[in-house]
């Protein structure tokens, strides 16, 4: 399966490469919400694990910019801001999963696992 996931901080950017590909998936990153436009436009990923809190263009109008694509992925939403105005926003857009930071690792693996399998 193709994850990508779009996050600002390499804290969080690289643990999650390292756990998503140990657990056998083919994973992408994204820094902005513009590259994470570019990469989805070269190619289509099952899964997008994406942060709100981004420079230029937010979680917010990436998801936006996700509703004409054919094969749009499933979103999980991962925030420092677990805000419901936050969390009902983003599934108003379409995001099917929401986590706030800090996440545990188990209950993220979970929840991308279950998001794939609905894939």
């Amino acid at each position: 399966m193709r994850i990508l996931v779009v996050d600002d901080e390499e804290s969080i950017l690289v643990p999650l490469e390292f756990l998503l590909k140990k657990a056998g998936h083919e994973v992408a990153l994204a820094r902005t919400g513009e590259e994470a436009l570019e990469a989805l436009g070269r190619g289509a990923f099952d899964l997008l694990v994406l942060d709100l809190m981004l420079p230029g263009l937010d979680g917010f109008a990436v998801l936006e910019r996700l509703q004409p694509l054919p094969r749009r992925p499933k979103v999980l939403v991962l925030t420092a801001r677990g805000r419901e105005a936050d969390r009902a926003k983003a599934e108003a857009l379409g995001a099917e999963a929401f986590m706030a930071k800090p996440f545990g690792i188990q209950d993220l693996l979970a929840q991308v696992e279950r998001l794939l399998e609905e894939a």
